[in-house]
């Protein structure tokens, strides 16, 4: 190949790439700085894998993480790690050993749980097990168990229920709460801060009072008030509900402030006079000119909201405010690691942590990757 049929190979490479920069979407413009940003992407995946999860947590999770699914012989039991060698030998399948109730002299003769090294349990993919809705048909399935007894890869708690089967719905709990409650606040800043900066003078003026109003209630006492009214009679499904709803009616006051403050700024340009002039109405306006102009801030907070939303749950849940047994939420599994013997003897108690934390973190990460992607500017201010 001669040199002057490489330098065309190159020049049509570099006008492919201009063209399809020039005529691509904006879409397809944030997805291509996103790729860029490796912790972005990183974060993104581990959060696609936690969403998948908690989705899946009938399939993934072996048990019913329920007290009708407990393992009641293995009561705050330590996880049992699959292995593939002991003393005698090394086998192709995974196993685990099985355990066995004693009492000894060493501890007054209360019941002390061991492993008995006779009795091994090989771990078997594609099982048939506890029984579950999914997409409103009857299912067995899951991912892996045991061909007998039970495998706890979290171990259980002092119900002898499955942590890892619990963590998995925790995760999809609190992603439910989550989405719920943000969609409500979204839904809503868009539209209230989107009239208040469009109309502006005594609208505004109305609007801004009852925003002010709404960001200085404190969350805590006003669910300690809510919680000396909720009626002990609600179901679980009830109560998961009015905590989301409550989370989006007062999580909405800080977008709807930046959605005026961006309007109040853009109404007054030649784009929006235009519009005005060929006789668009004022919410085909808002909705197809001003609230499309800051995508990039509206991506950012609808991300960033996810983890605070989450967080609220989770705090309310661990103070006993939010949602309670029997559903599992992170916020619900946190609490049972409050006691001291927890610290000391259950450890495996706080691993429902790691994946809180990593599920906050993961979302922090894409929105912060997102909102870089999404501003024209980012680039040229490097």
């Amino acid at each position: 190949m001669t040199d002057s049929t490489v330098a065309t190979s190159v020049a049509d490479r570099e006008a492919r790439r201009k063209e399809a920069y020039f005529t691509a979407s904006q879409s397809q413009l944030i997805w291509a700085r996103f790729r860029k940003n490796r912790s972005a992407m990183i974060a993104g995946i581990v959060l696609a894998v936690m969403i998948l999860l908690g989705l899946f947590a009938d399939f993934v999770g072996p048990y019913n993480p329920t007290i009708a699914g407990r393992d009641a012989d293995y009561t705050n039991g330590a996880p049992q790690i699959p292995r593939f060698c002991d003393d005698d030998g090394c086998s192709l399948r995974p196993f685990i050993y099985g355990t066995k109730r004693e009492r000894s002299i060493a501890t007054n003769f209360r019941w002390v749980t061991t492993q008995d090294t006779d009795d091994k349990r090989y771990v078997q993919f594609f099982v048939h097990g506890d029984s579950y809705r999914f997409l409103g048909f009857n299912a067995d399935l899951h991912l892996f168990g045991v061909d007998k007894g039970y495998i706890h890869l979290f171990g259980t708690d002092d119900a002898g229920k499955d942590i890892f089967s619990r963590t998995l719905h925790a995760i999809r709990t609190s992603l439910a709460v989550g989405t719920i409650g943000v969609v409500i606040s979204f839904v809503m800043a868009l539209a209230i801060g989107g009239v208040a900066g469009y109309f502006g003078v005594r609208i505004d003026g109305v609007i801004q009072m009852i925003t002010d109003a709404v960001r200085v209630v404190p969350a805590i006492p006003l669910f300690m008030a809510l919680a000396a009214f909720v009626p002990d009679t609600w179901s679980a499904e009830t109560r998961f509900f009015f905590i989301s709803i409550i989370l989006g009616l007062i999580g909405w006051p800080t977008l709807a402030r930046r959605v005026r403050t961006h309007i109040l700024v853009e109404r007054n340009q030649d784009y929006v006079l235009a519009a005005r002039l060929s006789g668009a109405r004022p919410g085909h306006i808002i909705r197809r000119h001003l609230l499309p102009s800051f995508t990039s801030y509206i991506i950012v907070d609808l991300v960033i909201s996810f983890p605070y939303m989450v967080l609220s749950e989770t705090a309310l849940s661990f103070i006993g405010l939010g949602l309670k047994d029997p559903v599992n939420s992170l916020g619900v599994m946190l609490q049972n690691t409050t006691g001291a013997d927890v610290l000391l003897n259950y450890q495996w108690y706080f691993i429902p942590v790691i994946f809180f934390v990593t599920l906050v973190m993961a979302f922090v990460f894409v929105g912060d990757g997102l909102r870089d992607a999404a501003d024209p500017y980012a680039s040229s201010r490097k």
